[in-house]
């Protein structure tokens, strides 16, 4: 049953159809049977008997349309509105059709909702609109063209994104794939090696590398020692290509492997000369050499800026914060490192770094032409560093640290005495002499040789090895400001002092001159000259990293390292061509032609401290890759 709210909604609704449907299509016949109103009303009686009622005053005869407005009709019992809707329901009560009850319902229900629109159009009208944003750009049509662009644009961005971290497709290789981290880089460099005129080429610089790497050398022979080059400019084209990758071992592991170029096993360069003839061999487009650079496992714990441990086993990367002053920068580090940080507070974060590292292991059939063996006389190098990072304020941070290296069994030993026949017999402190070495260090010869009948009493037959005369108990104090105020350039200002703790001069000229045995060959040794400190500063203004074109920096230094403050064979190998016993300039720039390639250009200018002149000029002009 319909409720009496229902019925009156109804009743008003068939009503306005009704009356709407006469005005506008007038009946030519009445409906006498109520058969259009029943089929309307749905069959409700009282809804049928309205419907009637309207049929039946609807299905007169139309009057002829008035040539002049009708005139209003009499005057109504009900007091006349401006408003259309309640005359209209006042009417249908004078006529019957809606009882006054039903009227005054629809009359309040309709000023309800008037109300109610009028409060929502006042609402609307009182929030005020918001300011557009001050760069907001307001475009009332998009041009479909404009659209394909953008669809177009947006489309290729995530694509690229895609690729890239590889959400693209399903994947098609194992997880273990994405935990690997390739990295390769390459260099092309033009070098000019340019000596001055007024080097000593007498015979003042003999090459201790080569003597000690080969045939011991007859210091009473009548040949001069292998020597340096120190009157003759070259040009050499050389290459450098490393390849390698670090791989995610889970639960805070971590490998890598590096491979890379290098004309031979030198720690301190992986330069390969091209077209290189080096006692006979290569030349001709011959293949280059590879060599195992670095292989090492990490553990980290904490892995954040301010917090981290990490300890480090195999061949890796320096781990010390340090110049070329002492360490050069391809030099790898084999053994294990232990290093931590942690910001103890704002801006402070303290650091250290302790490593143990094996510099030389005995052969283990030490003497080779022997039954019976000698002692092994291993080196080994202890490091332990402590410093500061301090960001000081927005634009200056400030790095100090202090180190000390402790090279255990790194200075020649004096052998036994003995008489060697041939180039072939070994003493047993042979092993004592540096395995690789520049120039520069003091060397005295280790070999002790009784003179008799066999040698012509030390006339003859007097093969001899080279180690170092001194200690090394290296103490440094390296730091580093920088000011970013006028970023994205940066003001680097860093700086490095060595000393040799270790280092006797008397001890040293005892040595060579006491155990020497017989006269050297003319120019082999000399007196000793020569100290125990070492310095560098550096000034760099630019961008702190090349990361697209035309970013740029250039860098000025100067070096002053006497001849045992460091061990040479571990320093820097472009300056003066390497070693200690150098003091000069250095100037250079760098420039991005993109965000993988960039240029450099550099000049070395050493000259010797002590000793013999040596005069030397070096231009450096490198292309750079990486991938």
């Amino acid at each position: 049953m319909l409720t009496q709210r229902q019925r009156s909604l109804h009743l008003g609704l068939l009503v306005l159809l009704a009356w709407l449907v006469a005005a506008t299509f007038p009946l030519q016949a009445a409906d006498p049977t109520g058969e259009i109103a029943q089929t309307i009303s749905g069959g409700d009686p009282s809804l049928v008997e309205a419907a009637t009622s309207v049929d039946q005053a609807t299905a007169q005869p139309p009057a002829p349309a008035p040539s002049t407005p009708p005139a209003p009709s009499a005057t109504p019992a009900f007091a006349r509105s401006q408003n259309v809707t309640i005359n209209l329901i006042n009417r249908l009560v004078e006529r019957g059709v809606l009882t006054k009850q039903d009227a005054t319902e629809l009359i309040h229900m309709a000023e309800e909702d008037a109300a109610a629109a009028r409060a929502e159009a006042t609402a609307a009208q009182a929030t005020p609109t918001p300011p557009p944003e001050e760069d907001a750009v307001r475009v009332t049509y998009v041009p479909e063209v404009v659209k394909r662009e953008l669809r177009e644009e947006i489309k290729q961005e995530v694509m690229t994104q895609a690729r890239e971290e590889n959400w693209a497709a399903p994947r098609t290789f194992p997880d273990w794939v994405l935990r690997f981290k390739f990295f390769a880089d390459l260099r092309i460099r033009y070098e000019g090696d340019f000596f001055p005129s007024g080097n000593d080429n007498t015979g003042a610089f003999p090459n201790f590398n080569a003597i000690n790497t080969g045939p011991p050398f007859d210091v009473r022979g009548t040949l001069f020692s292998p020597q340096l080059n120190v009157d003759q400019d070259r040009d050499r084209f050389r290459l450098r290509a490393r390849f390698g990758f670090a791989a995610d071992l889970t639960e805070n592991f971590t490998a890598g492997i590096r491979i890379a170029t290098g004309e031979n096993n030198s720690p301190v360069t992986t330069n390969q000369s091209l077209g290189l003839a080096n006692q006979g061999q290569g030349g001709d487009f011959s293949r280059y050499a590879i060599w195992l650079d670095r292989a090492f496992l990490r553990y980290d714990l904490g892995g954040q800026p301010g917090s981290d441990f990490s300890i480090s086993v195999g061949r890796f990367d320096n781990p010390f914060f340090s110049s070329e002053l002492i360490w050069d920068d391809d030099l790898g580090f084999d053994g294990i490192a232990v290093q931590a940080k942690y910001e103890v507070a704002k801006g402070i974060t303290p650091f250290g770094v302790a490593g143990a590292f094996p510099v030389f292991n005995t052969d283990f059939n030490f003497s080779s032409n022997r039954p019976d063996k000698f002692a092994s006389y291993d080196k080994y190098l202890y490091g332990g560093q402590l410093g500061n990072d301090w960001h000081i304020t927005r634009d200056v941070d400030l790095k100090l640290a202090a180190a000390y290296y402790y090279f255990q069994n790194i200075q020649g030993k004096l052998s036994d005495p003995f008489i060697p026949l041939t180039a072939q017999d070994a003493g047993n402190t042979d092993d004592s002499r540096p395995a690789f070495a520049q120039k520069g260090n003091t060397y005295f010869p280790i070999r002790n040789i009784i003179p008799d009948a066999t040698n012509d009493f030390g006339t003859i037959n007097q093969f001899q090895y080279f180690g170092l005369a001194t200690p090394f108990r290296e103490l440094a104090f390296t730091g580093r400001i920088d000011y970013s105020h006028f970023q994205p350039v940066l003001v680097s200002l860093s700086g490095e002092y060595a000393r040799n703790v270790a280092f006797d001069g008397t001890d040293i000229a005892r040595k060579a001159i006491n155990n020497r045995g017989p006269e050297p060959a003319p120019g082999l040794l000399g007196p000793f000259v020569g100290g125990d400190t070492g310095w560098l500063v550096n000034l760099r203004v630019g961008n702190a990293a090349l990361e697209k074109r035309w970013d740029w920096n250039v860098a000025i230094g100067y070096r002053y390292i006497e001849t045992d403050a460091v061990v040479d064979g571990f320093n820097d190998s472009d300056f003066g061509l390497g070693g200690t016993n150098l003091k000069g300039y250095t100037v250079g720039g760098s420039l991005a032609l993109a965000s993988h390639v960039w240029l450099n250009l550099r000049w070395l200018s050493a000259d010797s401290i002590a000793g013999p002149t040596f005069n030397n000029d070096i231009i450096q002009f490198d292309i750079n890759a990486r991938f």
